[in-house]
């Protein structure tokens, strides 16, 4: 038999396994939200991060984001209303509405870093991360704009699958009432409701040119919060249950994706502006911020470094080739992990160094969701095991620690 006799026989096999290839993919896409753990230390490391900013500058409040602040509410409503940025403080200027935007961005930090109620608790952090950095745009650096955008992203991730009260609660009702059991939710409605009549009361005094796509998300975040509670309240079985967690999948998958190219965006932007620079280029680069007053918390410190003249070069040429080559080590997890964690030693040496802590921790947070499941899972027992000898017994696994045997720990990301 010739050649061409055995082609077209040969060839629906090869197009049925391509098929079958591309169908256990988007099996798996659909039925699994991947990174579990790489969500949950991002909602923990960004929650956390503006938490203690904010009760850092908890007594200066007033003059960074409140009426007292040089950047007045009249200046920032002018700003916005050409930028169409989203920020409630522009509901309203008396004292008493900024005193309650910050105390809920400062509640939502923390039950968001606690992992209580995580998918309403993500909204609200996002408000309240976007309400104060856009009153006064003038005041953030890097790590603020990271936080900002990664604010945004967190919507959309199912965070609180692990090391969460929601987690816990949810171990909770499948021990008592069996596997598939779901706790029974009364403040959830009570929740849901109130954050309706805020969102009511905010689309009724807010400006008409906040841009479309913000009440997109926050209407549909709220609707989307009444429908799953209606499904699993009534439907917990049904088809449009599971079409439900479908679409929840596909979403934090795609939001973790998302997060992984940006911050591949951020590292391979910043390399390739830096090799414009001559100071970068001969070496010299790092000298500089070592000399600033503004940036040496430590001056002793600072000046030891600025003096030898082979650590400057060396951090200023090592710091350019790690960022423009992280992102083509993506697919040697060998090398990723390498470079992974010498990115995190540089921003630990940064905010010792330069004194930027936040920025620092923005970061460190970001290159969390390329951590290997294996670490994560290691640092989880070791963080179990100390809480247990603090408690004076042994056991006690973080909620969501323990997986099943089957459970898979190569993530998109990890």
């Amino acid at each position: 038999m010739s050649t061409a006799e055995q082609g077209p026989t040969a060839a629906p096999p090869a197009r049925g396994a391509a098929y079958t290839a591309v169908a256990r993919a988007l099996q798996r896409v659909t039925s699994t939200s991947f990174g579990p753990y790489q969500s949950a230390v991002i909602r923990i490391g960004f929650a956390g991060t503006w938490l203690v900013f904010l009760l850092r500058e908890l007594p200066h409040r007033g003059e960074l984001y409140g009426p007292g602040a040089p950047w007045s509410w009249d200046l920032a409503r002018q700003l916005i209303a050409g930028n169409s940025a989203f920020s409630a403080l522009m509901w309203s200027d008396s004292r008493v509405w900024f005193e309650t935007v910050y105390a809920v961005a400062v509640l939502s930090s923390l039950l968001l870093m606690l992992g209580w109620r995580t998918r309403t608790l993500s909204v609200v952090f996002m408000v309240g991360v976007l309400s104060l950095q856009n009153r006064s745009v003038f005041l953030g650096d890097g790590g603020d704009n990271v936080i900002h955008i990664m604010a945004v992203y967190l919507v959309f991730t199912r965070c609180g699958q692990v090391w969460s009260l929601d987690a816990r609660r949810a171990a909770r009702a499948a021990r008592d009432g069996g596997p598939g059991a779901r706790p029974q939710d009364r403040t959830g409605p009570v929740l849901w409701a109130v954050l309706g009549a805020v969102l009511a009361v905010g689309a009724a005094t807010s400006p008409g040119h906040v841009q479309l796509w913000t009440r997109v998300l926050l209407w549909g975040a709220w609707a989307v919060q009444g429908l799953w509670w209606a499904a699993n309240r009534y439907a917990p079985g049904s088809h449009e249950r599971t079409l439900l967690d479908v679409f929840a999948h596909l979403l934090h998958n795609a939001a973790l994706v998302v997060i992984a190219v940006e911050v591949c965006l951020i590292y391979s932007t910043a390399g390739w502006y830096k090799i414009q620079g001559t100071r970068w280029e001969d070496g010299t680069a790092l000298f500089y911020p070592l000399k600033l007053d503004y940036f040496t918390p430590w001056p002793w410190l600072s000046g030891l470094l600025a003096a030898s003249s082979l650590f400057v070069l060396v951090f200023t040429y090592g710091t350019v080739m790690v960022q423009i080559a992280f992102p083509f080590t993506l697919f040697n997890r060998r090398v990723k992990n390498v470079l992974l964690v010498g990115m995190m030693l540089e921003h630990a040496g940064i905010a010792v160094l330069l004194g930027l802590p936040f920025f620092s921790l923005a970061m460190i947070t970001a290159d969390a969701v390329f951590l290997p499941t294996g670490f994560l899972l290691w640092l989880g027992a070791r963080a179990a095991a100390g809480r247990a000898r603090l408690r004076g017994r042994r056991g006690g696994g973080l909620p969501g620690q323990r997986r099943e045997a089957g459970d898979q720990t190569r993530t998109l990301v990890g």
